[in-house]
Parts: C-alpha cells; structure tokens; sequence
C-alpha cells in the first residue's frame, strides 16, 4: 500500500507508511507536522503517528488479530437457515459470498470508486479554490474535460495527484 504526504498544497513525497512517517520525523523532528497524508488507493486522509516511535506491545496469549470487524447483519430466518447449513458457518459463507460478488463486480465497480476517491481527495485539498463545485460536477457526469478546464487553477501537485488517483473515472460514461 502507498501513501502520499502533502504539505499545503506542495506534494512532498508518496511512500509506504514507514517511509513517510521517516520522512515526516527528519524533516519535523517532534513536532506536530503542518501535513496532510492520503491514501493512494482510497483518497482518504489518514492520521499518522508521527510523534515518538512506539515501542511493540507485548503479545499475549490468544488468537492473533486478524482485522475481523464484528457488525450486526440482519437478514430473513430463511437467509439464517441457509448460512447455518454452509461448511463453516455463517461467518465462513457471508465471507465467500462477498468475496464472490466483490470479483463479479470488480470491473463495474471500479469508475464509481475512483470517482469516489477523487472526490474524497480534492474534497480536502481545492475545496475552497474556484471551479471546484463544477469540478465535482463533471467528476460524477463522467466529463473529462469540464473536470480538467474547471480543475486547471489549483496548484499542479493538487492536480496531478487527483488525476493519478482518477484512474478508472473516465472509463466508462453514466
């Protein structure tokens, strides 16, 4: 996974989370950095620890964590007596049955998405700067060049970086 760290509008480097909070630490030392962090696949910003490093917790005995979020699903008791039925129960199914769907889906899926990150992304860093509004617009109707005439003003590194993350945006039109 790749991250980017941006400082105001000036990209200062992309990188694994290690690299950057490396980078982050020499350039700033302790101090709390004036920075914003993205991640490339998502467009999300993240908040990193960039104060001390952390020494590793011990581990103690049990299952390791394996990132499993427990979150309530609510389906028909015939949904239930199917899943109970499955080899593995009803967390092993609902697990092969989304994995399933996320591969059936992944072509389709995939301009909504990155439409989503860039959204996300130029959400935080332009906006408050002109064309904005109808950047967004043309971003979600599918239209290139309406997104790139209005998005033309803000800062190269700002640009560059959201059309980098465009990716699949284009591809396919509403």
């Amino acid at each position: 996974m790749q991250w980017t760290v941006f400082e105001g509008s000036h990209k200062l480097m992309s990188g694994t989370l290690l690299e950057l909070i490396q980078f982050v630490r020499q350039k700033y030392g302790n101090a709390m950095p004036p920075v914003l962090v993205f991640d490339d696949d998502t467009g999300r910003q993240v908040e990193l620890p960039f104060g001390a490093p952390e020494e590793p917790a011990p581990r103690g005995p049990g299952r390791p964590k394996l990132g499993v979020v427990a979150r309530e699903v609510t389906l028909l008791p015939r949904h239930w007596e199917w899943l109970a039925a499955q080899p593995g129960g009803a967390s092993v199914a609902l697990r092969r049955v989304v994995d399933e769907a996320r591969k059936a889906n992944e072509e389709r899926d995939r301009t909504p998405q990155a439409r989503e990150s860039v959204y996300r992304f130029i959400t935080a860093m332009a906006g408050n700067a002109p064309g904005y509004e109808e950047a967004a617009r043309a971003l979600f109707a599918g239209d290139r060049a309406r997104y790139e005439q209005e998005a033309a003003g803000w800062p190269e590194d700002v640009r560059e970086y959201a059309g980098r993350l465009a990716g699949n945006a284009w591809d396919q039109e509403r």
